[in-house]
């Protein structure tokens, strides 16, 4: 069977905003959804409803954004779930079907609502589970070999895993920061100045313009919130344009990331200092994405131009205690599979749950800061799980378009221990 290209056309999505707390609020997402949908096929006309074959969309308030959105009734659909890389599979199963010419034309979108915390929901309006949901209490044991550090461990890391953090329960996401950081000896300041230097090129790039081509305006109500912060549904606030990240914080220092306290529910199992705060991790967010992908034949039939080709990817999966080092083993998995060393890849777009697990990988990936996040990252922007992929993608395949670089590269961890991670080529740059 021969392979043929799939090719990033064009992505939108809306600005992030505060989990539980931010404009987005009062928002109906389908309708929001249907909207982005709607504005990135009016950016390219030639792309007709009709043409789209199959729509992709991750997570649960994507459900009726396609027919909202005028997509026919005939066009197939499906949705996936792979927790924070939810839209970058969405985009590349689109890209393997394209590849193996099963249709022509996809669409994947993706949505997320998130509250003030994270985790799973209880059942509305009980407050408790049932004995027949929730955590089974028999998920924390485990065997030897899911305890133990694989065979292979030393293929892709260049430190064990302390037998601390081996022998720990279940981490949350917040936890496995906070393990990466001593797996690695990662100091505070060290993360701290990552966060601010993301912060800085994210406020560059808003300065630049830079994300006037990737965030629609959208006009949306102003949400009324009571004192303790909680949304009032009965009221009805102002109209109001978002366009700007809500996490974006351009003037933030070192001394005022130095006075934030860690996050409550974390520990240390060496004892240790606690390193893990609001400003050297992503914020919880709402935010809708979606983009466009094609056949390279039909986008040359069209006459529509492309942003990049997708050529490789990888999943692999890691300890769910250090969750954050997910991209060490996904990314050589990629790499391989695109036929691409990491020192040839120009620009990589790192979703930064933690700042910690960055520096962590790029110790391990032996590559300096200089090609990573260069327009800021997702301490900023933002990380609305179930949306997140398909800013990864679009992020890196506009601005590899924009700098006239060749390579690309999303990469991100995954919620319960893993890394997922997309390589890319824009054809147009010098070889």
């Amino acid at each position: 069977m021969k392979l043929r290209n799939a090719v990033v056309v064009d992505g939108l999505r809306t600005a992030f905003t505060k989990g539980g707390r931010g404009k987005l609020e009062a928002v109906r997402f389908d309708d929001l959804g249907a909207t982005l949908v709607r504005a990135l096929l009016a950016r390219n006309p030639k792309v007709k409803p009709t043409m789209i074959n199959d729509f992709a969309t991750g997570g649960d308030l994507a459900v009726g954004v396609a027919n909202l959105a005028g997509i026919p009734a005939e066009t197939t659909g499906f949705s996936s779930a792979r927790q924070c890389a939810t839209t970058q599979e969405t985009a590349t199963r689109l890209s393997m079907a394209i590849m193996l010419g099963e249709y022509d034309c996809g669409i994947s979108f993706g949505a997320e609502r998130m509250g003030r915390g994270m985790g799973g929901n209880r059942p509305p309006g009980t407050g408790r589970w049932t004995r027949r949901e929730g955590p089974n209490p028999k998920g924390g044991q485990r065997t030897k070999l899911q305890r133990d550090m694989p065979a292979n461990h030393f293929d892709y890391f260049s430190v064990p895993i302390p037998d601390y953090i081996l022998d720990s329960p279940g981490a949350s996401m917040v936890q496995s920061g906070q393990n990466v950081c001593e797996m690695y000896d990662l100091t505070r300041e060290e993360i701290d100045a990552f966060s601010m230097r993301s912060q800085h090129k994210l406020a560059k790039a808003y300065a630049a313009g830079i994300y006037k081509d990737e965030i629609l305006p959208v006009e949306v109500e102003n949400p009324v919130f009571d004192k303790d912060g909680n949304w009032l549904p009965d009221q009805v606030g102002p109209m109001v344009i978002l366009d700007t990240d809500e996490g974006l914080r351009p003037n933030t220092t070192m001394e005022g990331l130095a006075k934030l306290p860690p996050v409550q529910g974390i520990v240390s199992y060496k004892p240790g200092p606690l390193m893990i705060t609001a400003g050297n991790s992503c914020p919880t967010n709402c935010g809708l994405t979606v983009q466009l992908i094609m056949s390279e034949e039909m986008a040359l039939k069209l006459g529509v131009e492309f942003l990049a080709r997708v050529i490789g990817w990888g999943n692999g999966g890691v300890k769910q205690q250090i969750m954050g080092v997910g991209p060490v083993v996904s990314t050589p998995m990629a790499l391989k599979h695109a036929g691409l060393e990491i020192d040839q890849i120009d620009r990589i777009e790192f979703n930064e749950a933690f700042a910690c697990q960055v520096i962590a990988s790029l110790r391990e990936f032996k590559i300096t800061e200089e090609k990573v996040n260069v327009n800021g990252g997702s301490v900023g922007i933002g990380h609305p799980i179930s949306a997140t992929g398909n800013r990864l993608w679009m992020t890196v395949c506009k601005e590899l378009k924009r700098s006239n670089k060749r390579y690309g590269m999303a990469t991100q961890c995954v919620g319960s221990g893993q890394g997922m991670t997309v390589i890319f080529e824009n054809p147009d740059a010098p070889k």
